[in-house]
C-alpha cells in the first residue's frame, strides 16, 4: 500500500464510489486523500475543505482546476476518473501516480545525471507540448509539480491553470503574485497578460533545479528573486556545457518571444539526442509519441522516505 497518514476525525470515509483510505496531504484549498477504487486500484481523491465550499470564487477555482486537468492528454498528468463540482463539498478522483515529485528526488539523492537531465527534460517537454495543445496554460511548473512515475513524468496541480486565450494576469487585484517565486517568468511579475512561454520559462527553471539543486534565481528573500528574475542573467555554468543547456538559457530569456514554444523545443531536445522524427515538419501527435517513448526510458526514481 502507498504511504499515507492516518485518516483524522471528520475526514470523509467514502467519495462516490472510492473508499477512502488516507491522507496523502493537505494545503489551504482541500485535503488529498488516498482511495480505492472497486475493482482495488488506488486513486487520488482531492477534497475542496468544508469552509470554502460556501465560498464562490473556491468553487470556481477548483472548478477550472478539474476543467484543465480534464482537457490534457492522460499520458503527461494524473487522468481526471470522476469529480463532483457541483455537491456540497465539491472532489475529484484521479490516477494515483505512484513515484515521488522531481523536487524530493532532488532534494533526496541530490542532481540528475547528464542522461538522466536529457530524458527527463524530454518527457517535461512532451508534457508542456500537450498542456499548451489542448489550450492551456498551467502557470505553475515547477519540481513539486513533476511527479516521476515509472512510465515517465507526469504534470499535475492545475489549480491556477487557465486557458490560453485568458487575458487574466498573474497579479492579483490586491496586488499578489499568484504562482511559485523562483520559477515565475518576468511577465508573471509584472501583471503583462500571460502565455504559454510562462511555461517554458518555468520549465527551464525546473530544469537547473533537476541539475544542481536550486532554482536558478535562489535567493533568502523574495525581494531579491524577484529582482534576480526581472534583471539578472541566470547562471547555468553549473550545467554540462551543450545543447541542452543553450535551450534552457533560452527558455530564461526575459523576453517572452524569444523562449521557444513548447513543440519546438521538444523538437530540439530530441534532435540534441538523434532522436528527432524524420521529415522536415514533424506532426504534433509525432512528436508527442517520440518524446513519451524516450521519456519512458528514465531509470525508475530512487525510493524517497516517507
Amino acid at each position: 500500500m502507498p504511504d499515507a497518514a492516518p485518516l483524522e476525525p471528520g475526514d470523509p470515509r467514502a467519495l462516490g464510489q472510492y473508499e477512502v483510505i488516507g491522507r496523502l496531504g493537505a494545503g489551504g484549498q482541500g485535503a488529498v486523500f488516498l482511495g480505492k477504487a472497486p475493482g482495488g486500484e488506488y486513486v487520488a481523491v482531492k477534497l475542496l475543505h468544508a469552509q470554502m465550499a460556501n465560498d464562490p470564487a473556491a468553487r470556481a477555482r477548483f472548478t477550472r482546476e478539474v476543467s484543465a486537468a480534464q482537457k490534457v492528454e492522460p499520458f503527461c498528468t494524473a487522468r481526471v476518473l470522476e469529480a463532483d463540482v457541483h455537491g456540497d463539498q465539491p472532489y475529484v478522483v484521479s490516477e494515483f501516480i505512484d513515484g515521488p515529485s522531481l523536487h524530493d528526488v532532488v532534494a533526496h539523492d541530490g542532481p540528475r545525471s547528464a542522461e538522466e537531465l536529457e530524458r527527463l527534460a524530454i518527457g517535461t517537454a512532451t508534457a508542456l507540448a500537450a498542456i499548451h495543445e489542448a489550450g492551456i496554460v498551467h502557470r505553475d511548473f515547477k519540481p513539486n509539480n513533476v511527479m516521476l512515475a515509472s512510465d515517465g513524468p507526469r504534470v499535475v496541480d492545475f489549480g491556477i491553470a487557465r486557458t490560453v486565450n485568458s487575458q487574466e494576469s498573474a497579479v492579483t487585484a490586491t496586488g499578489m503574485v499568484v504562482g511559485t517565486p523562483g520559477y515565475l517568468a518576468p511577465e508573471q511579475l509584472t501583471g503583462a497578460p500571460l502565455t504559454p512561454a510562462v511555461d517554458i520559462f518555468a520549465w527551464g527553471a525546473t530544469m537547473v533545479f533537476a541539475a544542481t539543486g536550486q532554482s536558478p534565481f535562489e535567493a533568502d528573500t523574495l525581494p531579491v528573486i524577484i529582482n534576480r528574475i526581472l534583471n539578472e542573467e541566470p547562471d547555468l555554468s553549473a550545467l554540462p556545457a551543450g545543447p541542452l543547456r543553450d535551450l534552457i538559457g533560452r527558455c530564461l530569456s526575459k523576453d517572452a518571444g524569444l523562449r521557444p514554444p513548447a513543440p519546438q523545443l521538444l523538437l530540439n531536445l530530441l534532435g540534441a539526442v538523434g532522436a528527432a522524427p524524420a521529415g522536415q515538419a514533424a506532426g504534433q501527435e509525432e512528436l508527442l509519441n517520440q518524446g513519451t517513448r524516450i521519456a519512458s526510458q528514465l531509470p525508475p526514481p530512487p525510493p524517497v522516505p516517507p
